[in-house]
Order: C-alpha cells, then sequence, then structure tokens
C-alpha cells in the first residue's frame, strides 16, 4: 500500500521528489532499431515516497529496466528493498506500461498505467493494487516544469478505499555547471495520505521537497530535504535529509 508511482517519466518524478535522480534521468541508451532499452540502479539513504519512508528511515537498493518503441509506448519494471514488515514484505516490485510524448516543442505527455506487487510478504494479504497516472511536462527554457495526477482507484488492497494525488515538480540546471536543482510539491486525498498512516484522523495532506543533483558521466549524487504534513514518527514521516546515487546505462 505504501508506494511510489512509477514510468518512463514517473521515475523521473518521482526522482524529484526523493533526491534519486535529475528531471531528465539520463540514460545512457542501448538503441535496436525501433526499440530503445534503458536500466537505472540506485543507493539511497532512505527511499522517501510522497514524505513517507517506506524503508524504514534506512537505506534501500532500487534499479529498473524500461524498454520503448519509437511511437512512444512503453513498458518497464521498478523494484526496492522496503521495510514492510510481514504484510509487505521487504521488496516493492512494480510493472507499468504507457506512453509518452511531445505534443508541442514545449510541452509533452505521459500516461500509463502501474501494478505495484510485493513478491515477499509473508501474511498472504491483498497488498497489490493498480495506479492510473498522467502527467503534463513544460520546458520552461532554462527550467521544467510537471503537473502530474495518480489515482489508485477503490481495492481491497486500500481497505475498499481509493487514494488521489497531486503534484507539481520544477527543475533548473545551473548555467555552467553540472547541477540541477529541483522542487516537489504533492498533495494526497485517501488511503494513502501521510497523516492518516501515521494514525491521524485526516484523510489527506501536503508532502514537499527540495533538492540538487550532479551528473559525472552514468552517475548522478543527488541530496534533498524531504518534508510531509501530519504527525512526525521517527523513521517514517518525520522530515529527512536523502542522499542518493544513480547509475544510468
Amino acid at each position: 500500500m505504501l508506494t511510489s508511482f512509477r514510468g518512463r517519466l514517473a521515475v523521473s518524478l518521482a526522482a524529484l521528489a526523493c533526491g534519486i535522480s535529475s528531471p531528465a534521468l539520463a540514460q545512457d541508451e542501448e538503441e535496436s532499431g525501433p526499440i530503445t532499452v534503458s536500466a537505472n540502479a540506485a543507493l539511497t539513504t532512505d527511499y522517501r515516497f510522497r514524505g513517507v519512508s517506506l524503508s524504514g528511515g534506512d537505506p534501500a537498493i532500487q534499479g529498473g529496466v524500461d524498454v520503448a518503441h519509437e511511437s512512444g509506448f512503453y513498458v518497464g519494471v521498478w523494484a526496492s528493498s522496503i521495510d514492510g514488515g510481514d504484510a509487505y514484505g521487504e521488496m516493492e516490485f512494480d510493472i507499468y506500461g504507457g506512453w509518452s510524448g511531445q505534443l508541442t516543442d514545449a510541452v509533452s505527455l505521459d500516461v500509463g498505467l502501474l501494478y505495484y506487487a510485493y513478491p515477499t510478504e509473508e501474511l498472504g494479504l491483498d497488498t497489490d493494487y493498480w495506479e492510473p497516472y498522467a502527467s503534463v511536462g513544460f520546458n520552461l527554457g532554462p527550467a521544467e516544469a510537471t503537473v502530474g495526477v495518480a489515482y489508485a482507484f477503490e481495492q481491497d488492497s486500500l481497505g475498499g478505499d481509493d487514494n488521489l494525488y497531486v503534484y507539481t515538480d520544477l527543475s533548473a540546471g545551473l548555467p555552467g555547471t553540472p547541477v540541477t536543482v529541483t522542487g516537489h510539491l504533492g498533495y494526497t486525498d485517501g488511503a494513502l495520505a501521510p497523516p492518516l498512516l501515521a494514525g491521524d484522523a485526516d484523510d489527506s495532506g501536503m508532502d514537499w521537497s527540495i533538492g540538487a543533483s550532479v551528473t559525472a558521466g552514468i552517475l548522478e549524487v543527488g541530496v534533498s530535504y524531504v518534508g510531509v504534513e501530519g504527525p512526525s514518527i521517527d523513521g517514517f514521516t518525520d522530515d529527512a535529509l536523502v542522499a542518493t546515487v544513480t547509475a544510468s546505462f
């Protein structure tokens, strides 16, 4: 249930909030005709999503593979170590597919569907679920902006409830440097709201982050400060400084 959204573009958007990588998520792509294959691997000090730690405040190992067609359609997988207890186990495994492309020179679109799975959970509970997503990106010259939404419709794994997440991301490269600065603001309404997960009765809440990343070849190092609205639980919903090293292939 405590999961992130993924996708060929969504990976980079989520990364903005957690300092995982720059908005472009630069990858050394291996092309074969109309098909492009790319991969990434990361080590982060804390797997944070929407302000909530999915790794218990501890480091996490992450990675994924994407296969995209020149038409814009793509499929991919992404996984991360988590601290989910017996209910969710020690791994999140995401499968997704969708379409992304340019609407104009300055506007892009990404739409898709994610399936979140927890293959190491031990209680036999129904924890897997689906989440459609969509985002629009804007090229603002030296800066980029994204607005997006992810909606998990009513499912047993969400306790028969649904969840809406809307967000905006901003990024800008510092001229003459390999540094990109980023900002993120998100709002959750529903079963995954940070205050609700922390034991509060409020089923809505905000999360935010500010950060910076540096790229050198296939490696990228990012640092961000992540905050969330609601009760502060150490290693779960407390504010945190997150550092991540990503290799892209």
